[in-house]
């Protein structure tokens, strides 16, 4: 049996597919880094990470982990360095892999969910920064990208795709989420790594905010009956939050089980080096819908 809240290998920025019976998980690259102090300030210690590409790790029962190596490289799609928070989508036949690089997004395409991929276009798919990048699949057809804008700290926002998720068609304004509360604002504003579920018509958008490095880095979610909302904010978040000696929870996805509105949510958390919060562990967590007790929209549950 799995055993939730366990750290299973160094990584950040998740993302759990399942196809064919076997779990495949991408996510950012970590590296060592030194702790912090006087001689080492922050910002000189937080190198790149990702600056080969992408892995991925596979797994038939969540529990026994293979490093699949690097699914992306570098030379084969567009990037020079930060190749983070990478996500597969099977559409049409096909992987497709929304990532970002040099803080800009593009799309990698690939006919195994264990790679290789390879540029789908020469082109960013925004040319304004931006990270975080979500493919949503609505019921109608419709392909939305949402993702963090850089611009007055990460918000989070919403383009409609083309069919062939080579461009974007339309981005919609205004911003979806952005960084106001007390939870979200302990280290930074910050809004980012956002993940879209739709429930009984509802759609949910989780996203994390603070700093990855604040142990109160967490995960919320707010709801809309659009998927470019508006959209408001839970009541009680944050839904993913520290416990134990789990800190720094969040940049998460979920992937549905055979169990009906139940799912395994993946996320990243803080090493257990006391003086650095590298390099990031991922983490599992299952998830549900709840009835809501006051009436309106159920309630997603995170069990850490």
């Amino acid at each position: 049996m799995y055993k939730y809240g366990k750290k299973l290998f160094r990584g950040g920025d998740a993302f759990l597919l399942k196809h064919e019976g076997i779990y495949y998980v991408y996510c950012t690259t970590e590296n060592d880094l030194p702790a912090f102090t006087e001689e080492y300030p922050f910002f000189e210690t937080y190198k790149e990470n990702g600056d080969d590409g992408i892995e991925v790790h596979i797994s038939k029962d969540l529990t026994d982990w293979k490093n699949g190596g690097f699914c992306l490289k570098k030379e084969d799609v567009l990037g020079t360095h930060g190749f983070w928070a990478p996500e597969v989508s099977y559409y049409n036949g096909m992987f497709y892999m929304v990532y970002t690089a040099d803080e800009h997004l593009a799309i990698a395409v690939s006919d195994s969910p264990a790679g290789p991929f390879k540029k789908l276009t020469n082109d960013w798919l925004r040319e304004l920064p931006a990270i975080d990048g979500h493919l949503f699949f609505d019921d109608d057809g419709s392909i939305y990208l949402y993702f963090a804008d850089l611009e007055n700290g990460n918000r989070i926002k919403v383009a409609k795709m083309s069919d062939d998720l080579t461009k974007i068609e339309h981005e919609y304004e205004p911003v979806l989420i952005s960084a106001d509360k007390p939870w979200e604002t302990v280290d930074c504003r910050i809004a980012e790594g956002p993940f879209v579920l739709k429930h009984n018509g509802v759609y949910y958008l989780t996203y994390s905010s603070n700093h990855t490095r604040c142990p109160d880095y967490a995960v919320g979610y707010a709801v809309s009956d659009k998927p470019y909302g508006p959209f408001k904010k839970y009541d009680n978040n944050p839904i993913l939050h520290k416990f134990d000696d789990i800190v720094g929870t969040g940049h998460n996805s979920f992937a549905p089980t055979e169990e009906n509105n139940k799912y395994l949510c993946i996320y990243h958390c803080h090493s257990d080096n006391p003086n650095s919060f590298k390099p990031r562990q991922i983490c599992l967590a299952e998830a549900k819908f709840v009835a809501n007790p006051n009436g309106g929209a159920d309630i997603l549950v995170v069990n850490q």
